[in-house]
């Protein structure tokens, strides 16, 4: 399950400089908030997590809202302050109930995973509600996962799939691994591998390592798609690159299987098809 980091980026001009540095010294703790923003992008300014700290808690301290969704979120990633758990609830919290959606769905995984408050998966399951019911496509993904694995709930693959679905039309990579996962074992739809290989492809085509390999398995076997050794080795070669550990080896060796089904020609096209997808996606 995933975070909101509660820290975007913005397109700075001098002009917007200055008089962002002249309204936060006025105390707006709206331009307090943006000029946090600044120092933790090193946008204007040089990157300074402590200098960022230092406006937002000014802003957080006037009820600003982003201002503490991003202070929590520095706490929490130990950036200008001691990672301090505790001290992320609170101010999360606080943001939360103002009904900042990135707060509440990180209060969320803060009781889902215990740091900073004790574990409770029914409160994690009310604020991630909270953030889903106003769109918020993580929180959405997260709470389809809390339906799913029965947590704070009653383990239930149809309301699963139902918030995966809002996450994935979304965009949001993760959810369209667990919509197609669920089309693959029939848990809440319909058992449909054509619909499946659908969802793997769109998160894969983000660069989501799990969605590659599923993507690589099902060329392989002719499962929802026509069977293509070339495409199973593109995909595994891609999703091996892009994992760890076990994963890695175990990825690398699929890609390897695919190779041995392979001319030397057809190996050579997957590999060419492998070197362009990267060159064409940058990663983060």
């Amino acid at each position: 399950m995933g975070y909101k980091k509660g820290i975007k980026p913005m397109e700075m001009t001098m002009l917007d400089i200055r008089l962002f540095r002249k309204a936060a010294e006025q105390g707006n703790a709206d331009a307090q908030n943006n000029f946090g923003l600044m120092y933790a992008k090193g946008q204007g300014v040089p990157q300074d997590y402590a200098e960022a700290v230092k406006w937002f808690r000014k802003a957080a301290d006037q009820g600003n809202a982003s201002a503490q969704f991003a202070l929590g979120a520095m706490y929490f990633g130990r950036k200008g302050v001691p990672q301090d758990y505790t001290e992320a609830v609170k101010w999360l919290r606080k943001a939360a109930e103002q009904g900042n959606a990135g707060a509440q769905n990180n209060l969320g995984l803060m009781y889902s995973n215990g740091k900073g408050v004790p574990q409770d998966y029914a409160e994690a399951v009310k604020w991630h509600r909270k953030a889903a019911e106003q769109g918020d496509a993580i929180a959405q993904n997260n709470l389809g996962s809390m339906y799913s694995k029965g947590e704070g709930v009653p383990e239930d693959h149809g309301e699963a799939v139902k918030w995966y679905r809002k996450a994935a039309d979304q965009g949001q990579a993760v959810a369209q691994f667990f919509l197609g996962h669920a089309y693959t074992k029939g848990q809440g739809v319909p058992q449909d591998h054509g619909e499946a290989v659908k969802w793997y492809r769109k998160a894969a085509d983000q660069g989501y390592a799990d969605s590659q390999s599923n993507l690589g398995g099902a060329y392989f076997f002719g499962q929802g798609v026509p069977q293509d050794y070339v495409q199973s080795y593109f995909w595994f070669s891609l999703a091996a690159s892009r994992s760890v550990g076990e994963d890695h080896k175990k990825r690398s060796e699929a890609r390897d299987r695919a190779a041995k089904m392979l001319t030397p020609d057809k190996l050579m096209e997957a590999q060419r098809m492998t070197r362009e997808w990267e060159a064409k996606h940058s990663r983060e």
